[in-house]
């Protein structure tokens, strides 16, 4: 499940939100086994078009309890909780200050010729507004570093930032293969996720001004995208995420990181991995650094001789 959150982070994969019947609805989605909750008449789409699922609101079409769906973009906390930006114009905005549950689908299933082979997650919670302070410079940051056309509307008075917090997921394999999961089996260390927020911002202005051809080689070399000027946009503990323009990429991490100094270690793993998928013995240019991050010294080539025939 891991491993589609975090291909969800690329934007490689489709993502859609839903929220809970509201009483008097006509229908329960799925029970979930033992609380007689349901899971998804709320629901947002991310990224890609699927929809999100919210009560009605009030209006000439309302319809109360109803499913209703809307398509949104999706970027992702530090911690891996969901992030978006609504407009307090939006059905959907409305429908979840009435009731604040939700869930979010994550799959690739879609792409497939048959659907039901592939997998797909559903996170299920609660979305609220992330208030001022450093949560919300998080957001803004991070949202806007997955999704720089949002800044054109960002700041426009009636948009907020919203964050989901995840409560439980219901996860797909394919056909046939179905479990439900608690946040806590799926969620990292509190104290991993702050570490990784207090160094996040450095290592991204460190190694996209000092490293910037290693951060090409993991483009190139790792995951074997093309074009130059990639740079780091994201850092969380599964991983990194690079963006070039509107493109997007995902790397992650052999293990999870847990602080800086593993972040550093990781990073200077891939610059060596990249460097032997690439056949070379020598470093390229800034693209090797050591473990605190520091830049290498700078290597001297010796002089060719020329051998005349005697």
């Amino acid at each position: 499940m891991r491993r589609l959150l975090r291909r969800a982070r690329s934007g490689m994969l489709a993502t859609a939100l839903a929220g809970e019947d509201s009483p008097g609805g006509e229908g329960r989605q799925n029970q979930r086994p033992g609380d007689g909750t349901a899971a998804g008449s709320l629901g947002l789409g991310a990224v890609m078009p699927v929809g999100m699922h919210s009560h009605d609101a009030p209006g000439e079409h309302s319809r109360t309890g109803h499913p209703y769906a809307s398509l949104v973009t999706v970027a992702w906390d530090i911690d891996a909780s969901p992030i978006f930006l609504f407009s307090a114009l939006s059905d959907h905005t409305r429908n979840l200050a009435r009731d604040s549950r939700a869930a979010l689908l994550i799959e690739e299933a879609s792409r497939r010729a048959n659907p039901q082979t592939g997998p797909r997650v559903t996170l299920i919670g609660r979305i609220a507004h992330v208030a001022g302070g450093a949560d919300e410079s998080r957001a803004r940051r991070r949202f806007l570093a997955r999704h720089p056309e949002a800044a054109r509307y960002a700041g426009f008075g009636d948009f907020r930032f919203f964050r989901m917090t995840v409560a439980s997921a219901h996860y797909v394999g394919g056909f046939a293969r179905a479990m439900w999961i608690e946040q806590p089996r799926f969620a990292h260390p509190p104290e991993a996720v702050a570490a990784i927020a207090a160094c996040e911002e450095g290592v991204l202005a460190h190694m996209n001004a000092d490293h910037r051809d290693a951060v090409g080689l993991y483009a190139r070399r790792l995951l074997a995208r093309r074009g130059k000027g990639w740079a780091l946009a994201g850092l969380d503990p599964d991983g990194v995420d690079l963006k070039r323009g509107a493109q997007s990429a995902r790397l992650d991490f052999a293990e999870p990181a847990a602080n800086a100094g593993e972040v550093r270690a990781a990073l200077v793993a891939f610059a060596e991995q990249a460097r032997r998928r690439g056949g070379r013995n020598r470093p390229d240019r800034g693209a090797s650094f050591n473990a605190r991050g520091d830049s290498p010294a700078r290597q001297t080539r010796r002089p060719t001789r020329n051998k005349s025939k005697k």
